[in-house]
């Protein structure tokens, strides 16, 4: 991961606001420790922080078309980069970079390229001859990108917060799968599958169909000239990730410049389900297998940098992100610069245990769609910042597009689970990959049971973090909470005490605004609430608070805890198209780790 930082149309040029930019640019240094760029035209600035995967020695951002007057600071990675380039043959590429393709598709398509690229994404791109400007994000907003705006009368954009909070009156969360066009002013949403109605797709289960679409999703994130690996938590979406790397990875050109040895990583307390799973599934793959450790105290002490870098106060997102931030620091401490993760997959089959409870595919389609949606504030949030605040890229194999695409246009009677029939959460990728010949994974690891991230790494962790925000935050704080935090109020003490961290990095009402809020149980968004009538009364993230599906399920409803701020912050029909109509309050959701 990279970080860029686009300032367009500042009121004042001089040297003093050029020293400010390459300052606020320094902001972003984490995620892209390789090597610093900037572009001054006239009024516009654009910086970037480079993180080095493809072509370390000549690929240093920003970057350019033949002459220099269309100029572009991306984050992110576009796989398909070697397919484009034939179809632009009359350009002259002058790096190595899967990035500079995007201005020679502008010059070739003007705006409307966005759906030819296949990968993940957030740009600036400047068009020196008339001024003009766009900016994009991927589609299901994996890579981060907020937008604000100067008294002076600048737009900005940054790959994180923090970046461009100062200096903005008022700031946004860029909407995944849009553009923003200076010649029109406004937002418009370029990505648009058919599964983003949410109709109810009537397709059959084509099991060998999924197997190959996932398989091929995980071989084109194995482009990269550095050394890479596998997070690897045991469960089911991380394992088939893991296992489909190492079955292919020879055939790779990574391969021949690092060897033919895949590497896993994994973090938890001692004891921890996540630990003794991770091993059992590296031994029977033969990766080179890295655990880690950390202790409940190491997580707290850990709390405030956590939540500088992943800018939320969403009890999920904190919760498992601590952890992943923990390990990403002992990968990069071990020369890796790329890890695959498998985020998206519960998302997509309904994996999180509340999907127990759908009462009819309609509705357990509708909500996956909700999920994915939403992606964007947690998962896909978590994932990238938690990793580049160390200076380590994650890419996530279940969130390609054309994966989607197939696993979304699945009738989703095939997604229900049925115990009756032997389908448990997630059994259509489950027994797409039940190979007898040559199995993926052993049959206990391929159905083992959803155990969110924040639960594997150690059941005491969530519970030692409600403790210690009861120590440090008392009833009478709890009591005046709508009036301390009258927006998005926190309903416990564990909520209470991320927002206090928050506020102190991020005071203004714009950034408290980027993280929505709404009643959620394991996990589910606030509509799903409503299929069970017990939930509302065991309002909490934790996989546990499913209450008679979970294993280890919490036997006290009373002790649960925290509601995360969740939601959908897309509307059926997208923003509107005008930046003053798109700025509009989310629909409270859930999503989580």
């Amino acid at each position: 991961m990279c970080g860029i930082l686009a300032v367009l149309g500042v009121g004042e040029v001089s040297l003093a606001k050029r020293s400010r930019i390459i300052e606020l640019s320094r902001r972003l240094r984490h995620r892209g420790p390789d090597w610093s760029g900037l572009h001054c035209h006239q009024d516009c600035y654009l910086a970037h922080q480079r993180l080095a995967i493809v072509d370390p020695t000549s690929g240093d951002q920003p970057l350019y078309n033949e002459d220099k007057s269309v100029v572009v600071t991306v984050n992110g990675e576009i796989y398909n980069h070697e397919e484009l380039k034939t179809k632009l043959k009359t350009h002259q590429f002058q790096t190595g970079s899967d990035c500079e393709v995007i201005a020679h598709l502008y010059e070739e398509y003007g705006e409307e390229f966005m759906d030819m690229l296949d990968g993940m994404f957030a740009f600036v791109l400047l068009d020196t001859r008339d001024k003009s400007f766009i900016a994009a994000r991927d589609a299901i907003g994996i890579c981060p990108l907020y937008m604000g705006w100067g008294l002076d009368g600048s737009v900005w954009f940054s790959s994180e917060m923090k970046a461009l909070s100062d200096d903005c009156e008022r700031f946004i969360t860029f909407p995944p799968g849009h553009l923003y066009s200076s010649k029109t002013g406004s937002l418009r949403r370029w990505y648009n599958p058919p599964w983003f109605s949410e109709s109810i797709p009537s397709t059959p289960y084509n099991a060998l169909l999924l197997r190959e679409m996932f398989e091929k999703s995980v071989i084109k994130r194995l482009m990269t000239d550095v050394p890479f690996g596998v997070l690897l938590s045991g469960g089911l979406d991380s394992s088939l990730v893991a296992s489909v790397a190492s079955r292919h990875l020879e055939e790779t050109k990574v391969a021949s410049q690092w060897g033919n040895k895949l590497h896993t990583f994994c973090i938890g307390l001692k004891g921890s389900p996540d630990l003794k799973a991770a091993r059992e599934v590296a031994d029977y793959l033969g990766t080179v297998h890295h655990e880690f450790h950390f202790t409940v105290q190491e997580g707290i002490d850990a709390l405030e940098e956590v939540i500088y870098h992943i800018e939320t106060y969403d009890v999920t997102t904190i919760r498992a992100s601590t952890p992943m931030f923990l390990m990403s620091r002992k990968i990069k401490s071990l020369g890796v610069k790329m890890v695959l993760s498998g985020e998206g997959s519960d998302e997509i089959f309904g994996g999180y245990l509340y999907f127990h409870k759908a009462p009819n595919k309609n509705e357990f389609h509708e909500e996956t769609c909700r999920k994915i949606k939403a992606l964007h504030l947690y998962d896909c949030l978590r994932a990238n910042k938690a990793t580049s605040a160390w200076g380590v890229e994650a890419r996530v194999p279940f969130l390609d597009k054309c994966f989607i695409n197939v696993a979304m246009d699945i009738d989703p009677e095939w997604k229900m689970i049925k115990r009756d029939l032997g389908r448990i959460e997630k059994w259509v990728i489950r027994n797409a990959f039940d190979d007898e010949e040559r199995p993926y994974l052993p049959k206990h690891i391929l159905y083992r049971q959803k155990e969110q991230f924040s639960d594997g790494v150690g059941y005491s962790w969530i519970d030692g973090l409600k403790d210690h925000a009861n120590q440090h935050v008392s009833d009478s704080m709890m009591m005046n909470a709508s009036f301390v935090y009258p927006d998005n109020t926190p309903t416990t003490k564990e909520g209470y005490y991320y927002r206090m961290i928050f506020e102190k990095f991020f005071p203004k009402p714009a950034a408290r605004s980027t993280v929505p809020g709404g009643p959620s149980v394991a996990c589910s968004t606030a509509k799903a609430v409503e299929w069970d009538a017990s939930w509302s009364k065991n309002l909490d993230p934790s996989g546990r608070a499913a209450l008679g599906v979970h294993d280890a399920a919490y036997e006290d409803e009373g002790t649960a805890g925290e509601p995360p701020a969740s939601a959908d912050p897309v509307s059926d029909n997208g923003l509107h198209p005008a930046i003053g109509e798109s700025l509009v309050t989310p629909v409270a959701s859930a999503t989580a780790v």
